[in-house]
Order: C-alpha cells, then sequence, then structure tokens
C-alpha cells in the first residue's frame, strides 16, 4: 500500500510504501472489541473491601446475662452495631487485572491500523519538528492538514516543542510510538504518522 508522505506543511514530501501485513489487516470487531476492553480493565484500580464480622479481632464474651437485663442480648462485641466491630455486607475485594495473550494485542493493534488506513483517515508526515512551540502556529498546520481531531504518534520521542504546542489543545494527543494502542488510536477521528513511527509500528505488530 502506497500513502502520499506530507510535512507539518501540507507539502508533499514523497511517498512511503506502507506494509499490508500491518496496514491491510482484516477489519475484525471482536478482536479490537477484547483489546479495548482489555485496556479499559487495566486502567481500573484494585475495589478495596470491608473488614467484615470474621475479620475483625474482637471478643467473643457473651456482654452480659441473657435475661434480666433490659438490654438487648448481645453476644459478640465482632458484631455491626458496636465501635470496631464488622461492617454488615460490606465490599468485597476485587482486583480488575485481567489477561490477554501478546499474538492477540499485536493483531488488536494492526487491525486498528488498518481500520483507519481503510477509511482514509491515516495521514503521514516526515516529522512533527515544529521549530516554535507555539499552539497558534500548530493549529494553522493542522489546519492545513485538515486535522481537528487526531492521535499523533512519533518514533522513539516525540519533538518536544511540538508536544508543548499541543498540550492544550482538546482531542489532539501525541505519543511515542511505542505508547501507541487500540483505544486511543479508535478513540481519535484521525491517525498521522511520521516516518519514523511506521517503522516502529510495523516492527511491533510484526512482533
Amino acid at each position: 500500500m502506497k500513502l502520499a508522505v506530507k510535512t507539518l506543511d501540507a507539502v508533499a514530501s514523497g511517498d512511503i510504501e506502507l506494509s499490508d501485513a500491518v496496514f491491510g489487516k482484516e477489519q475484525r470487531v471482536d478482536i479490537l472489541h477484547r483489546v479495548v476492553t482489555w485496556q479499559l480493565e487495566k486502567r481500573r484500580g484494585t475495589a478495596r473491601g470491608a473488614a467484615e464480622r470474621s475479620d475483625v479481632s474482637r471478643t467473643g464474651k457473651k456482654l452480659g446475662k441473657q435475661k434480666g437485663g433490659g438490654v438487648a442480648r448481645h453476644g459478640n462485641r465482632a458484631a455491626p452495631q458496636f465501635i470496631g466491630g464488622g461492617k454488615a455486607h460490606g465490599p468485597r475485594v476485587r482486583d480488575f487485572d485481567p489477561g490477554l495473550n501478546k499474538k492477540i494485542r499485536r493483531l488488536g493493534l494492526g487491525i486498528a491500523l488498518s481500520v483507519k488506513a481503510a477509511e482514509g483517515k491515516l495521514v503521514v508526515v516526515e516529522d512533527f519538528a515544529l521549530g516554535n512551540a507555539k499552539t497558534k502556529l500548530l493549529i494553522e498546520r493542522l489546519a492545513g492538514l485538515g486535522v481537528t481531531n487526531g492521535l499523533f504518534v512519533d518514533g522513539d520521542a516525540v519533538d518536544a516543542s511540538f508536544a508543548m504546542a499541543c498540550a492544550n489543545l482538546y482531542k489532539i494527543d501525541v505519543m511515542p510510538a511505542v505508547g501507541a494502542n487500540v483505544y486511543d488510536i479508535l478513540n481519535h477521528d484521525m491517525l498521522v504518522l511520521t516516518r519514523a513511527a511506521v517503522a516502529k509500528l510495523e516492527a511491533r505488530v510484526n512482533g
């Protein structure tokens, strides 16, 4: 698959050959669903539990006589109505740490890239060298590229000026290739890659 390469100024800068094994995969919604669900569950922290009646250390001695005291017939200090007692029907510990095979993760990333390529929402640029870290300047560049909602993926590291300029822009996110993931790719309208990012992503998907 051949795609035109541009600069940030939207000037043609040649072509790039995209691997069909990475950007031409069959679109499988089931794989995308599995990977996105796995990502969102991995974000969740462990749900904390409460100490119930059997978890607290309190005396089991009967508080008073069964009859004649004029009070309730309590039998254990660990009962929920006492200070320091256990929680009645409290929340249980839940750990959201699912597993997913690396093969499926790589496949999902390739399918997400292929979806953007098939929809015509994939843009490849030479690099993100902006020079001047000005948000106004970056907005002009993005308007020329036709991107108002996009994920920008660079190679090993993101250009510092570019990252600073887009820090306050809504729905404009930037990350290195190692951080590219299915959820963020699908959550943005456009996907903008540098030449270096293309090489890194092809290496990741091919394992």
